[in-house]
């Protein structure tokens, strides 16, 4: 009976392959925020596995894993921090394993935006269709009736998807033709220049900040025109897909020129811009007040250059990762005003980290309506719900609490200078990937503790979100009032 007995043998693996796949089934349909952790997950360890590769090495060695896991981390969560020089140690091989794993990794919080509204509009029923199709990102749950103009129908998710991608791929091939001139004009070799032009467009856009061409970006310091077009690159690409998508809708509206009337804008959409312009040019404003002396860093410059690069400084730390000037020299008053830059991010469901500017927005909103006494949070003629105030709290909290812990925990084990430790800490929170110069030199401890930090400022604010935003329920009752005593 050996028949008999290979098929007793094969039933055991074929229930675990049964409750297996069941399993993955109601993580991906019904917990959004497990299937997002599931992915990264997924990703880091294979490029982990890749980078480990002698192949991968300009010395055909094994790559430490330490190293090995932190740079496949900030690859995938697009952060840009390194612990190895990144022009010398990866072979060519491996320099196109990162090219490639940055856009997987710039696309990802995108794509994974599209793939679970995808998943839910097609696994659930229709009241998490409408959820899913309720906004232009489809993590976000929320009730109440939602904007004609901000709404994606059910059957534009695919659609959806298909943008995400093609959008990237527009955006960084216009990018790199804008730079080639400039990149050809510094490389004495047109394949070395060419390689440079589109490695840098794809940092610039994901957010990542890789440099893995000899010199760096400090090559084309006096460059203004590729310092521009990087800048601009790394904004579009912070602002987040939902407000390129949104605004790319606008175009389509036959006899509206709504892309140029404000008005029509969704508030999402609204919030991101105004609070991202103004960031920049607050952070350039407050950076050049600061800076303008230290001979480290503006002070050695011209009036023209110092305020073109304090725009470029107050772009590249809301997650750009570039640098011109030696972030290590800047004063403890800079350092601060950079931290809290990195610490607030891009846009929602962008390449970028941080707790995101909506995040910030709705707080400020909400302190400035406490101040005047109003029972609502209300902004372009828009009433903000109770629950988003309450995500943002969260988000607040969560990010807030894992840079504190990070810190702590790093600068125990380093014993470095506080102010450096909480630096670098915020960059891998806010997946920046500028550096005073102390990643570098972190033992592996400490690396794999910068790891976690990057992967949950990357990942974890967009779960927490979509948590918190998922399980509101309905209460039917109301439970006795008192007060505590605040403050």
């Amino acid at each position: 009976m050996p028949g008999s007995e290979a098929a007793q043998r094969s039933r055991p693996i074929a229930r675990f392959t049964r409750a297996a796949w069941h399993h993955f089934r109601v993580v991906t349909t019904h917990s959004p925020s497990r299937f997002a952790i599931l992915v990264f997950s997924s990703l880091v360890i294979i490029f982990t596995a890749i980078l480990s590769l002698p192949i991968s090495s300009a010395d055909r060695t094994v790559t430490p894993l330490s190293d090995a896991v932190f740079t496949a981390m900030s690859m995938i969560c697009v952060t840009g921090l390194v612990s190895v020089d990144m022009t010398t140690h990866w072979s060519v091989f491996g320099e196109i394993v990162l090219f490639i794993g940055v856009n997987i990794g710039g696309m990802g919080a995108l794509t994974l935006a599209s793939m679970l509204g995808l998943i839910m509009s097609k696994r659930m029923g229709l009241r998490a269709k409408l959820i899913a199709a309720g906004d232009t990102n489809p993590l976000r749950a929320h009730g109440g009736a939602v904007n004609e103009s901000q709404a994606v129908h059910l059957g534009e998710v695919g659609h959806l998807l298909r943008t995400v991608a093609l959008s990237t791929l527009v955006i960084e091939l216009a990018v790199a033709l804008l730079i080639l001139p400039s990149a050809l004009a510094k490389y004495e070799w047109w394949l070395e220049g060419t390689w440079a032009a589109i490695t840098y467009a794809a940092m610039s856009f994901t957010n990542t900040g890789f440099t893995l061409n000899e010199g760096s970006i400090g090559l084309f310091a006096d460059d203004f025109y590729f310092l521009t077009i990087v800048m601009l690159s790394v904004f579009v690409g912070s602002v987040g897909f939902p407000v390129i998508f949104a605004l790319s809708r606008h175009l389509t509206i036959p006899r509206k020129a709504t892309l140029f009337r404000p008005k029509t804008w969704s508030l999402h959409v609204k919030l991101t811009l105004v609070t991202a312009t103004l960031l920049v040019f607050a952070g350039a404003a407050v950076l050049l007040a600061l800076e303008y002396d230290n001979p480290g860093t503006f002070g050695s410059m011209g009036a023209g250059e110092t305020i073109f690069q304090a725009f470029f400084v107050s772009i590249m730390t809301r997650s750009g990762g570039f640098s011109v000037i030696d972030i290590g020299e800047l004063y403890g008053s800079g350092m601060v005003v950079g931290s809290m830059l990195m610490f607030v991010g891009g846009g929602s469901a962008s390449t970028a980290g941080g707790i995101k500017v909506t995040t910030l927005a709705v707080l400020a909103l909400g302190v400035w309506s406490e101040a005047k006494g109003r029972r609502q949070v209300q902004a372009f003629g828009r009433r903000i719900p109770s629950d988003v105030q309450r995500v943002a709290v969260a988000v607040l909290a969560w990010g807030s609490t894992i840079v504190a812990i990070a810190t702590i925990a790093i600068a125990q084990i380093t014993h470095a200078p506080i102010a450096e430790v909480l630096f670098d800490v915020i960059s891998a929170f806010g997946t920046v990937g500028l550096s005073t110069g102390l990643t570098e030199t972190l033992p592996d401890a400490a690396l794999y503790i910068m790891a976690v930090t990057i992967f949950m400022g990357r990942v974890g604010t967009v779960t927490l979100a979509a948590a918190v935003a998922a399980t509101s329920q309905s209460q039917h009752y109301e439970l006795p009032v008192e007060r505590p005593i605040v403050g």
